[in-house]
């Protein structure tokens, strides 16, 4: 059954055909109401220059506290999305608070820091891209060169950069990921997501243990110094919070963004003229891939702390917001009449808001680009015959609204 023109847009928690929605909820509005999974009342910003607007609003705030439905008890147990409501860190905190503890992780996440990470992501993408080859012979796929590279080139990456950032051992980066994918579904039962939200601050729980008992040049070491200067600086659950944050915004986003790209370009051949030719850029690649089919499609939570005004709606106060990256990034209003169209020379190329924007911008932008940029660049130089093995609308979607990109990337690495 169709949907009522004036009726909430139900989400889709699998995350299939957001791009077509995105298209239908634009026309609706700039802020559509929508119903979450378990029947929670909430709205989505969904055009370009609203949304930029709304997250830099001094009236939108992040703790829960606002969150009237939750406050009240309206949310039931096990609720899928709860996660990204309560987790105590600096995405769910406001004003000094929030500055505390960004402050915190920007001590590591420095420009210089970032830059200096360049020579260990260079050497990772080598090792990985020498393996892949051999990860599609193992698959008994003979001279056909098909190989998952999200599982083999594009999630092992940014995990092992974002881990070893953050001081956890290898022995537990399978666990974190498997963790970190449970709890960004929004297909999760409640059952498994209280299962894995209590397994992710137990494995977490021993990463700070290791670094306690031997301290690192990592942030959890840092954290953990800060914290023992200070213990009003950082309790034990925001240390957690912090921690749970980073893992997955440091490899989901990036996985995400690497396969993302990827896919466009293998159904947009022709784009790959320009970055051989030296008219565009790998980085070209990256910022038109974060605004074209954003890693990141549905945002959980602000919450406004009076009824304001986002174009001519109206969101009341205490309601759930999402920003739509991946709508606002396909805004006409924005990009013109081709917004809907991968073009790597597009000029500006960054302008998107899939960092964010306002005071909880980002803090691992720089790290995403450097990672997604060397990536691809020594991707396409080893094979530049990359294709995908699969049509790319039969790909299925990871589930979820939240994360945006696909389960798996079959790829012919040869023609």
């Amino acid at each position: 059954m169709p949907e009522r023109s004036d009726a909430p847009h139900r989400l889709d928690p699998t995350g299939a055909g957001q791009h077509a929605a995105n298209e239908r909820l634009r026309a609706r509005g700039p802020a559509v109401p929508v119903v979450l999974p378990g029947e929670v009342a909430a709205f989505a910003v969904t055009r370009h220059e609203e949304l930029k607007a709304f997250l830099a609003h001094p009236d939108v705030a992040k703790n829960a506290r606002h969150f009237t439905a939750l406050r009240e008890g309206g949310i039931p147990a096990g609720w899928p999305l709860a996660t990204f409501a309560t987790v105590e860190g600096m995405t769910t905190a406001d004003g000094d608070d929030h500055r505390r503890l960004r402050g915190l992780v920007t001590q590591v996440f420095t420009p210089r820091r970032i830059e200096g990470l360049r020579p260990r992501v260079e050497e990772l993408t080598a090792r990985l891209l020498h393996t892949l080859g051999e990860a599609a012979q193992d698959r008994g796929t003979g001279t056909s060169g098909v190989v998952d590279l999200r599982e083999h080139f594009a999630l092992p990456l940014p995990m092992a950069v974002i881990c070893e950032l953050l001081g956890v051992d290898t022995d537990l980066q399978g666990s974190l990921h498997r963790l970190s994918s449970l709890i960004v579904s929004t297909t999760t039962t409640p059952e498994r997501a209280l299962a894995a939200n209590r397994e992710m601050a137990d494995v977490l729980g021993l990463v700070v243990a290791r670094r306690r008992a031997a301290p690192g040049d990592d942030l959890t070491s840092a954290l953990l110094a800060a914290q023992a200067e200070d213990g009003d600086r950082l309790t034990g659950r925001e240390l957690v919070g912090t921690l749970l944050l980073m893992v997955i915004a440091g490899h989901e986003t990036t996985l995400n963004l690497i396969a993302n790209a990827v896919r466009a370009l293998c159904t947009h051949p022709e784009q790959l003229a320009p970055v051989r030719a030296g008219k565009s850029g790998w980085g070209d690649v990256v910022e038109e891939t974060l605004r074209y089919d954003s890693p990141v499609s549905f945002f959980p939570f602000r919450y406004p702390t009076r009824d304001l005004e986002v174009g001519d709606t109206v969101i009341p106060r205490g309601v759930p917001v999402l920003a739509s990256y991946t709508a606002a990034g396909r805004d006409e209003r924005a990009y013109g009449p081709d917004a809907a169209r991968f073009d790597v020379t597009r000029r500006p190329a960054a302008r998107h808001l899939s960092f964010g924007h306002g005071p909880h911008y980002c803090l691992g932008a720089q790290l995403a680009r450097l990672e997604a940029t060397t990536a691809l660049e020594a991707l396409f130089d080893r094979y530049p015959g990359l294709a995908l093995a699969a049509p790319d609308h039969d790909l299925p979607r990871h589930p979820s609204f939240v994360g945006n990109s696909t389960e798996v990337l079959p790829v012919r690495l040869h023609p």
